[in-house]
């Protein structure tokens, strides 16, 4: 039987302590400043741990500020026990966050999991991941979006999340942590894995799915439901090999677009749902750390600086989405003929560049008819225009410096870039849809007046940033998390339009399983 050990929550006194870069570290220090903020004497026996670690810049120097936990007793370790399997088999389609803790919470109720992905294992991806770069080559199964760990294996690996009201943010970190994860992300309060490290978690989260009873299967690809008078019975493969099960979650991500695709021609309704595009913005990581830190040179106990920031144009909202702190623009595209653009960073963050999409919000009124796949369709129309405007044979991106696309002029000469297919200057202005072009002008403008140097001639835009999330929503009852038309079927996840990122996907996948149970227990 596997086990992994996870610990149990506390109840202490918390005070916050801000320390200067160099004590930050420092276990004397800092227990003297929690003791002295609590009103207590330090007589050897009061436990102290750091919970929480973020950093203050509001000073001339930016600062740690330190949430910590004085008193209480050791945390009390809890596991991760997947209990004895009966008969009855679960088919979970996607092997990312959702699926694979959906599968873990499966396992822990004696359900077996089956899960199917359509590419490849985490080892055998990454093959795949290099020959989009040195190739020009799209594999529409095995890319940074599809194959085993999802869309965020290769995406920096953000465990930071907004939805902490749909679960147990701790108990996902904390599984993590017994992964192999560093318990810095128990304390880090924008926590992240690194592009380098979760391709040995995702393994280890296979190994300990397998280890338990559970199947994992990739390259199975699903062409079609199995559904007979309203109840979804399993799939059938491309290859025309069937599996059963009494549930079929769905967590394939928000770029299986085929499986939209399958669930409108058989009947089951889904609808559009907003989403954003726009453009990936790259700055030097010394002027962002220069604008968000308001010091130079940064301090070298701090890390990269990072930024989260939104305005509201004339028309609508535009945003930052997934910042890299010294990290890489990287080709996302999930079939040939496509130009899509995301972001990454390794554990350590040290690349020269930091980069974030910069997109604005997209709505169902914003593309004529009442087609549910119509954003879908509109996402894809504007990546394949990207593509068409280079060479048509590989995924060099077109680019502009921000002050030129404000001014809509074709940039003279780029700067360097972390892009590693290389890009070309481009009037991003005329190629973007006009109601993109000039919200992001407008919110660029607007975010430039607050943040000096954040749409000056050192920030170049690449295009096309469009995989923020699904343009399409798989419907599910509020309670049963079952879709209204066909029972048994269980939307999950960022494809299904109830995630946006890997804990949250991760939430939803435990939320999911755990409603599966309660359905095969009535």
């Amino acid at each position: 039987m596997n086990t992994l050990t996870t610990k149990t929550p506390m109840e202490p006194v918390h005070v916050d302590v801000l320390v200067e870069p160099d004590k930050h570290d420092d276990a004397a220090y800092v227990r003297a400043q929690a003791l002295a903020k609590a009103g207590l004497d330090d007589d050897g026996s009061i436990r102290v741990r750091v919970v929480r670690r973020s950093i203050d810049a509001r000073a001339k120097m930016p600062r740690f500020l330190l949430r910590v936990a004085v008193g209480g007793t050791d945390a009390t370790p809890s596991v991760f026990a997947p209990k004895a399997l009966g008969g009855q088999r679960v088919i979970v389609v996607g092997a990312g966050p959702g699926g694979y803790f959906a599968a873990l919470t499966l396992l822990e109720a004696g359900l077996k999991p089956v899960l199917l992905e359509r590419g490849r294992d985490v080892r055998a991806r990454l093959k795949d991941v290099k020959k989009i770069y040195s190739e020009g080559l799209v594999n529409p199964h095995s890319n940074y979006c599809f194959g085993e760990g999802g869309a965020g294996t290769y995406s920096d690996g953000k465990l930071y999340t907004r939805s902490k009201k749909r679960g147990d943010v701790d108990r996902i970190l904390d599984l993590f942590v017994a992964l192999g994860a560093s318990p810095d992300i128990g304390v880090d309060a924008h926590p992240h894995l690194g592009s380098n490290v979760l391709p040995k978690l995702v393994r280890n989260m296979r190994e300990a799915i397998v280890a338990a009873g559970g199947e994992i299967h990739f390259e199975a690809h699903v062409a079609d439901l199995l559904l007979d008078s309203g109840q979804v019975r399993g799939v059938r493969l491309t290859g025309g090999e069937t599996v059963e099960g009494e549930a079929v979650i769905l967590a394939t991500g928000h770029s299986a677009r085929d499986i939209y695709g399958l669930l409108l021609r058989r009947g089951v309704l889904v609808e559009a749902k907003p989403f954003a595009l726009g453009v990936r913005i790259e700055h030097p990581q010394e002027l962002v750390d220069r604008m968000f830190y308001h010091h130079s040179p940064r301090h070298p106990a701090l890390p990269p600086a990072s930024y989260r920031l939104a305005c509201q144009t004339s028309e609508r909202g535009v945003f930052s989405f997934c910042m890299c702190p010294g990290g890489f623009v990287v080709p996302a595209s999930t079939a040939p003929g496509e130009l899509v653009l995301n972001g990454m960073s390794l554990a350590s963050r040290k690349a020269p560049f930091a980069n974030a999409g910069l997109v604005a919000q997209i709505n169902p009124a914003d593309v004529q008819g009442d087609d549910p796949l119509a954003l879908l369709r509109f996402q894809a129309e504007v990546e394949q225009t990207m593509f068409r405007a280079g060479d048509g044979k590989t995924q060099r991106a077109p680019a502009q410096r921000a002050d030129d696309f404000l001014q809509g002029r074709i940039s003279a000469n780029l700067g360097a870039t972390s892009y590693i297919p290389g890009v070309y200057g481009a009037p991003l202005h005329e190629l973007l849809p006009a109601f993109v072009t000039r919200a992001l002008q407008e919110g660029l403008a607007i975010l430039g007046k607050k943040n000096k140097g954040f749409d000056s001639s050192e920030a170049t835009l690449l295009a096309v940033e469009s995989r923020t999330s699904s343009p399409v929503r798989i419907p599910r009852d509020s309670e049963t998390l079952m879709h209204p038309q066909v029972s048994g079927l269980f939307p999950c996840g960022e494809g299904a339009g109830y995630a946006g990122g890997i804990v949250s996907a991760a939430m939803d996948g435990v939320a999911v399983a755990r409603a599966v149970e309660r359905q095969l227990k009535k």
